[in-house]
């Protein structure tokens, strides 16, 4: 059976070939993302991805075969055919935020493929368009490829009180300026954009349900991430500039994750890359769709990241000496609860899929955005328990160059062990890891996205609002305490007469 799909060293290769880039960090322009050591470690998250595609452990959770075209490729690139693909996602996604212990930013990207497939084909049934055709061919070269896809859907909104329309500045929404014989061009800026220097292309879509007389901001295209007039501008993150020291004072030594503000300064697009212009209508479904897939991932991916915070919470108490506890067991089994719902949430909501007309599955709408709204609580409860376990020294450990010094090395190593079996070092990268997560650069990965990223908390409570079925479950309620009495049950009989 063909295989499509590159190893991690392909991978790297492909982002060499790209065109320069316009990227800036920090004030200076960067010249090549791969050897930017800030930069890098998010590279090495996705490359990790590739690699894990083709071991043995995990090859067949990493892969499947694509039903229309018989070829075995990339779950990241693979459209969602049934409930099993779903929860086999959830399944990857784990193990990857477990072996990189931050975000490994191809999600997004995955999540977008299947939610603008099946707003295409509606859209041409309905309206006789050739969007889905055109989105189809896209997505059998990043299928056949192993490209890495950036899904961009948020735009920065300006004043968030006004339409897209109303903004004094009308470029808040990214936009189509111009329509051309062949292509169009657009303006405006994509932010937060997780592993976008990572990837091959970027998949744009509208950020919010639109209304007639706002379409030129109903816009879905995919561009090249090395498209001219593209600029980047790289996020901060907690401590990021530790990885130009590198050594343990990174906490993660080899992954972190990546975001930018995404500049589209007129941007040109060919016909055949755009899948929606003006179709106001069908922005919502797209919005909505997207929303679930995406909140249904953040059950694996957080799960992952949280499953290697308890582990190193439970390595530092047992470095402590005070694994045996209860109160400390009590908090590790806690963490435990928490992380677990999470994952389960995510479960619940592929097992609950449905398909839509395309054929396409779409995660339970309703349990997909309850399991997000976990994601925005239980990670931060998970992370205030590590921080409780850890003690006051994962905010107060002194560098690794310290440990290095002749004079205070030795100081470190005598105040800072807590057995002859415990290398003070070892003590202090475990530490340094947790700091990492609760606080510093995957911080952002972990805490700050669960809270954000896929949308916000209210977000979610909308949605749960919109499809929670309260009328059936006010139904229930008068069914059993007689207030809606069933007309073939007799009457309670009264007190019995003396």
């Amino acid at each position: 059976m063909r295989v499509a799909m590159m190893t991690a060293e392909d991978y790297l290769a492909s982002l060499r070939g790209r065109r320069p880039m316009e990227i800036y960090y920090l004030g200076e322009r960067v010249k090549d993302p791969l050897t930017h050591p800030v930069i890098r470690s998010a590279i090495n998250a996705v490359a990790e991805t590739y690699r894990a595609a083709h071991e043995s452990e995990t090859a067949n959770l990493m892969q499947d075969v694509d039903a229309v075209t018989g070829i075995r490729v990339s779950r990241f690139t693979k459209l969602y055919q049934s409930r099993e693909d779903l929860r086999a996602k959830t399944l990857m996604q784990r193990q990857l935020g477990r072996r990189t212990g931050t975000c490994f930013q191809r999600c997004v990207g995955m999540d977008a493929l299947s939610s603008v497939e099946s707003v295409t084909y509606e859209m041409d049934q309905a309206l006789g368009t050739h969007y889905h055709d055109r989105f189809l061919s896209f997505v059998r070269r990043v299928q056949q490829e192993d490209l890495m896809v950036d899904g961009a859907m948020t735009d920065v909104k300006g004043n968030r009180s006004l339409r897209p329309g109303e903004q004094p500045d009308p470029d808040m929404y990214l936009r189509a300026v111009e329509r051309r014989e062949d292509g169009i061009v657009i303006r405006g800026a994509k932010g937060h954009q997780t592993g976008v220097l990572c990837s091959h292309e970027i998949l744009v879509m509208p950020t919010l349900a639109l209304r007639p007389g706002e379409e030129d901001y109903a816009v879905c295209c995919s561009v090249p991430v090395d498209a001219e007039g593209l600029v980047y501008i790289h996020g901060r993150q907690a401590s990021d500039t530790r990885a130009l020291d590198g050594g343990f004072d990174q906490g993660n030594l080899s992954f972190s994750g990546q975001e930018c503000l995404v500049v589209f300064d007129d941007v040109f697009v060919p016909w055949e890359r755009v899948y929606m212009l003006g179709e106001t209508a069908y922005t919502g479904s797209l919005v909505e769709r997207f929303g679930a897939l995406h909140r249904q991932s953040y059950a694996g991916c957080k799960s992952g990241m949280g499953d290697v915070l308890i582990g190193a919470a439970a390595q530092a108490v047992e470095y402590s000496g005070v694994a045996g506890a209860s109160h400390v067991r009590d908090k590790l089994v806690e963490m435990t609860h928490l992380n677990e719902t999470v994952y389960a949430g995510g479960l619940a909501a592929a097992s609950e899929a449905k398909a839509l007309p395309s054929g396409t599955y779409l995660s339970d709408v309703l349990l997909s955005n309850v399991t997000k709204l976990h994601v925005t609580r239980n990670p931060y409860e998970i992370a205030r328990l590590a921080t409780d376990l850890a003690g006051g020294l994962v905010g107060t450990l002194p560098s690794e160059a310290d440990f290095r010094h002749p004079v205070a090395g030795n100081f470190l190593r005598k105040y800072l062990a807590t057995g002859e079996d415990v290398p003070p070092e070892n003590r202090a990268r475990i530490l340094r890891l947790i700091e990492n997560i609760v606080a510093g650069r995957n911080a952002v990965s972990y805490l700050i996205e669960s809270m954000h990223g896929a949308g916000s908390p209210q977000a979610q409570r909308v949605i749960i609002g919109r499809a929670a079925n309260f009328a059936e479950q006010k139904a229930a309620a008068r069914r059993l305490c007689g207030v809606d009495e069933a007309p073939e049950r007799a009457a309670l009989p009264g007190p019995a007469a003396d």
